[in-house]
This record gives structure tokens, sequence and C-alpha cells, in this order.
């Protein structure tokens, strides 16, 4: 009996997997989606940033909003030792192995996320840091 609901719930995150690929696909792909001015490809129209503590190698937790219709959460910015890199939203399928819920289709789409991410990451940083220098100076003059 438990194996049979072992295999059930796989077979339910397996189904999950597969339906938010197939989402993903039909969005990246120029010649299926059609946007208000004709046939294009889906574009990045936010991006939110979760700061994670400065230390440790995951540095933000981000959403993506694609068209102002579709998000993707739980992107990861993790630092590895190549630099920054983003690791999509995955699940625990067993004993240390994880599967992407969401995952880009072609390495264009996934450059496309990663600039718009990176570029949203910065400003961010730059902001933190700008906080932190008027808190800094406001402290000293008082």
């Amino acid at each position: 009996m438990k194996f049979l609901s072992i295999l059930k719930k796989e077979n339910e995150i397996l189904w999950r997997i597969k339906v938010t690929s197939a989402i993903i696909f039909l969005f990246t792909q120029p010649s299926i989606v059609r946007t208000e001015g004709g046939e294009g490809q889906m574009e990045v129209t936010d991006v939110r940033i979760r700061k994670v503590a400065a230390e440790g190698k995951m540095k933000a937790i981000v959403s993506v909003t694609f068209d102002n219709e579709f998000v993707v959460h739980d992107i990861k910015i993790i630092e590895g030792q190549n630099g920054l890199f983003i690791a999509m939203p995955s699940r625990k399928m067993g004993e240390g192995d994880f599967r992407d819920i969401a995952h880009p289709i072609n390495s264009d789409t996934r450059t496309k996320i990663q600039e718009a991410i990176f570029t949203e990451y910065e400003k961010v940083n730059e902001e933190s840091e700008e906080e932190a220098v008027e808190t800094i100076s406001q402290a000293s003059e008082a």
C-alpha cells in the first residue's frame, strides 16, 4: 500500500514538471505564441529580487514575470566558482536528486532571463550600498 502511495506521488510530481515545461515551451516559441503586435518572443516584464544574507553561496531568490501574464518563482542567484549563475526552481526527487520544475528550453532564452535577473540584481545591490553609505554618514554626523 505504501509503495502505491509513493508511486502515485511520484507520478503527480512528474506530471506537474511536464505540464510546467510544456507551458514554458509554448511561451518561448515565436512561431506558436502571438503577442498583441503579432508573432513575437515572450518578454521579461518584471523581476523581483528577495536578497539573502551576504554570507553563503545563495545571494538572492527571484521571481520573473513574462508578458505580465506568467510568473516563475524561486529562481536562485548562486555564486559559483566561475561567478554568479541562476538556478531554476526545482524539487527533490530522491536522495540528492533534484529536478527543475520550470526551465528555459534553449540557451538564448536562458541568457535573456539571466541578463534580466542580473541587471535587476546589480540595481538592488547598488541601492543597498547607497543606503548603507547614507546610514553610516548619518550616524557619523550625529
